[in-house]
């Protein structure tokens, strides 16, 4: 996007707004280097207003790619007459400009024989350049013409221009409450104010292409960790589950021991364990419920050569009829 430019002269007809007015030599002298702006980044003006010129190179630059001397006239009337094809003519004509021991720019000047002889009567008191610069930054970037002038109270009427357009410059009041500042504040507690902000959003966007570690970490160790703790979760269920089921393997088996249970529904209550809480209600079922499958009363019986054992029937029967058990498992071939 194309900052906006804008161009401010000196002239004693417009509102109030910034005095850079130089004085000729009080000797009469026809000065060869005229002042073009003071030294200083910011160009104070007398109401608070102020322009900045960091960047001095930039408007030498401006004047060397321009390749065309910078008009001395009288009263401004190269931006003020000659757009409406009046007469502007030079005083003199800026042949180079240059930056001072002190920090001002300069210019060299060769007058003309009229313009010459207005400084030399002291006709003319006053020179007032006239700049171009950025209205957001207000960074001055070329000077256009210089006039002569007798107004020692003169002030810059700043004129809005991009190309050959006009537009009102923003009211100082207006900027000051955008940027939070009281009414009394000047146009450099203003520009000092954007600095800061401007220093501030710079922070922020390194601080958002580079946070710090100790309040996050870069996604490629975020995933690393969360892949590792995921790992570690289901390894961790696996061996949790794998207790669970020795221990309901254990419980249900001892159930079945004790005759609380039956081996038909072994499988229904590993399903019930398996469920949440479910083990722990087992319990407590087991050690309640009363015995369902008593001992069948042949662990203890012995077995003859053959293996075979009798039961109680068959051993009453053997008694009562006076035969030897050999003989009894003879008989009925046993």
């Amino acid at each position: 996007m194309k900052a906006l430019v804008v161009t401010a002269l000196n002239h004693e007809a417009a509102a109030l707004c910034v005095a850079l007015n130089f004085e000729l030599p009080a000797d009469g002298a026809v000065p060869e280097v005229i002042e073009l702006l003071p030294a200083g980044e910011i160009v104070q003006g007398r109401d608070g207003r102020a322009w900045l010129n960091d960047r001095p190179d930039i408007i030498l630059q401006a004047f060397a790619e321009d390749g065309k001397d910078i008009p001395i006239d009288w009263e401004h009337s190269t931006e003020l007459k000659a757009p409406g094809g009046e007469p502007a003519p030079a005083a003199g004509w800026i042949k180079g400009i240059q930056l001072g021991e002190d920090g001002s720019i300069q210019g060299r000047v060769e007058w003309t024989p009229k313009g010459s002889e207005s400084v030399l009567n002291r006709e003319y008191r006053y020179l007032s350049p006239v700049f171009r610069y950025e209205l957001e930054s207000r960074r001055i970037f070329r000077i256009t013409s210089c006039g002569l002038t007798n107004q020692p109270n003169l002030y810059l009427n700043a004129l809005n221009s991009e190309q050959h357009g006009k537009e009102t410059i923003m009211d100082l009041a207006k900027l000051l409450a955008e940027l939070g500042l009281p009414a009394t504040a000047t146009f450099l507690d203003a520009l000092n104010r954007i600095a800061l902000m401007k220093s501030e959003h710079a922070t922020a966007l390194n601080q958002a292409q580079n946070p710090p570690l100790d309040r996050f970490v870069p996604r490629g160790d975020y995933d690393t960790a969360l892949n590792r703790a995921t790992a570690a979760e289901t390894d961790l269920k696996k061996i949790r589950d794998d207790q669970l089921e020795t221990a309901i393997n254990a419980e249900i088996d001892q159930a079945m021991k004790d005759g609380k249970i039956t081996p038909a529904t072994k499988e229904y209550h590993v399903a019930q364990c398996r469920m949440e809480g479910g083990l722990e209600r087992f319990k407590a079922f087991a050690q309640a419920a009363p015995v369902i499958g008593g001992d069948s009363g042949l662990d203890d019986k012995k077995l003859d050569g053959e293996g075979k054992a009798l039961n109680a029937e068959e051993l009453k029967v053997v008694d009562m009829m006076g035969l030897s058990l050999e003989d009894y498992k003879k008989a009925n071939n046993l």
